[in-house]
């Protein structure tokens, strides 16, 4: 892959992650659950951390309590960052999370 084509992407998930709807999300949330390289799950961990508005936040939600582990884990990862912990104990209660995603660095 080019630079170029490898930018383009980054802009696009970064686009995504600042736009923040729902649709945007899902898409983030996707490649986490199709690609496993280890530049693409970067990207969509960028990209999340970008997510600000309250239907993506609550699209993360979503993906806490309903998603696949590895799109549970970078949805407990988000709502780390944010110092959100008692979301983060709510999953973790209902064995969603361990307490290592919850309390570990």
């Amino acid at each position: 892959m080019s630079s170029k084509q490898e930018y383009g992407r980054f802009g696009h998930f970064v686009a995504l992650g600042a736009q923040g709807c729902a649709a945007d999300v899902d898409f983030l949330m996707d490649r986490l659950a199709t690609c496993d390289d280890i530049a693409t799950t970067r990207l969509v961990d960028y990209a999340l951390s970008l997510v600000e508005t309250g239907e993506g936040v609550d699209r993360l939600q979503h993906f806490l309590f309903n998603g696949t582990q590895r799109q549970r884990n970078y949805a407990a990862l988000y709502f780390k960052r944010l110092d959100e912990y008692g979301i983060l104990a709510e999953a973790l209660a209902q064995g969603k999370v361990d307490s290592l995603q919850v309390h570990g660095r």
